[in-house]
């Protein structure tokens, strides 16, 4: 495996995490899905997470809502937000809370990859 930390992906959509998993697994990365922020949240397992793929539409509390929890914590972990819904408001609030990527989507594998493995490196 890359990494020995794990890359938390958190998406409303069981597709998108089926199918971001099986492209983590075959780049060697660990992968922990979750189907909320308020799942994450409640993970002792988010220690241990190198990275966050974040959606930034979700029900419940929204990826930027959790971004900017995590930042306000100190958190430091890097995030890659993906969303099907661009707006330049939502893209300077996700800078503003501490993303490395925003990716359309759909997204290429090569760009998800590339972002993760630059801030896993």
């Amino acid at each position: 495996m890359k990494s020995q930390k794990v890359v938390a992906v958190i998406d409303d959509d069981p597709i998108i995490l089926k199918a971001i998993t099986r492209l983590l697994k075959v780049h060697g990365f660990r992968s922990k899905v979750f189907a909320s922020a308020e799942a994450f949240l409640e993970s002792a397992f988010q220690i241990d997470v190198g990275c966050l793929v974040l959606d930034i539409h979700l029900d419940g509390m929204s990826g930027i809502e959790l971004a900017e929890s995590l930042k306000a914590c100190n958190s430091g972990t890097p995030i890659v937000f993906v969303t099907a819904a661009i707006d330049e408001e939502t893209r300077q609030r996700a800078t503003k809370a501490g993303c490395v990527a925003y990716l359309s989507k759909p997204f290429s594998a090569k760009l998800l990859i590339a972002a993760i493995d630059k801030v896993t490196g």
